[in-house]
């Protein structure tokens, strides 16, 4: 199957050099040669769209999660991203909540204004926390003793994506005297924010990753939008991931693996090779 696609005579250099810039060999933005991911984990995505269990597609997918430069953001993995590569949904659910409560991931609610989910593995998450401690010490920021009683107390406990205000300060307290200082502070930290329908309500959330949204949701944009420029509509899988997102940080295969989990994209195995298209009304 093989599709052409002309263009425009006046542009069609230019955009022949930005596709040609778009191409990308290999595995995410981390590379082989520092230790990131082993050869194993750099398949073509074809062979390893999808895992046998959720905590092998986790930790897979933490493995080849694009670094970042601009952000100090943990892997996340979508939970849309973890629908794409366990077959079965009801599956991903049971073990993702057994995950949760075994306290190996926290999974937290994304303010997209989609359902948006990430999930963490959970000393990732610690050991963010305690970087935004080292630099506030640094800065000589007094009150840092509620990031001990937020570990200690609050992640240890709570493992619900929100948090009303009198729990949280119920557990606050079990570490010493909580003032609403110590709130703002947990906020400002980007470790809390208020539901907006609510504001005795709080979202545990991801410092530095609303640096991602955008990128998150263009990237989303840009990639369906390459793919209704088609013909049909449609990609090989192998010619897709090789394509770099002007507008996302974050990597083809991150936005693949979130499309077809979030049924924006289907996939259609032919005797050339996997396809991915846009579903048909």
């Amino acid at each position: 199957m093989k599709r052409t696609n002309p263009e425009p005579s006046a542009s069609g250099a230019k955009k022949r050099r930005g596709e040609e810039d778009d191409e990308e060999v290999g595995c995410s933005h981390a590379a082989v040669e520092d230790g990131a991911v082993s050869e194993d984990q750099c398949l073509p995505l074809e062979d390893e769209l999808t895992f046998s269990d959720t905590s092998v597609a986790l930790r897979m997918m933490r493995a080849q999660f694009p670094r970042i430069d601009q952000a100090s953001v943990p892997p996340f993995i979508l939970q849309s991203q973890l629908y794409s590569s366990v077959n079965d949904r009801t599956q991903v659910d049971r073990e993702l909540e057994c995950l949760r409560r075994e306290k190996v991931v926290r999974v937290f609610k994304l303010n997209t204004g989609q359902d948006d989910h990430a999930v963490i593995f959970l000393d990732d998450y610690l050991n963010q926390v305690d970087r935004i401690v080292k630099r506030m010490e640094e800065k000589k920021q007094s009150d840092l003793e509620i990031f001990k009683w937020f570990k200690g107390h609050v992640l240890d406990s709570k493992l619900e994506p929100s948090i009303g205000h009198h729990e949280l300060f119920s557990l606050l307290s079990l570490g010493g005297n909580v003032k609403d200082a110590h709130i703002t502070l947990l906020i400002n930290a980007g470790l809390l924010t208020r539901q907006l329908i609510d504001p005795d309500m709080y979202w545990f959330a991801i410092p530095s990753i609303g640096k991602l949204w955008k990128g998150l949701l263009q990237g989303r944009n840009e990639l369906l939008s390459l793919i209704k420029r088609k013909r049909h509509k449609e990609m090989f899988l192998a010619e897709l991931e090789k394509k770099r997102l002007r507008f996302s940080p974050l990597d083809v295969r991150f936005h693949i693996r979130d499309l077809i989990g979030s049924g924006h994209l289907k996939t259609v195995q032919t005797t050339s090779g996997l396809i991915v298209r846009i579903p048909k009304d």
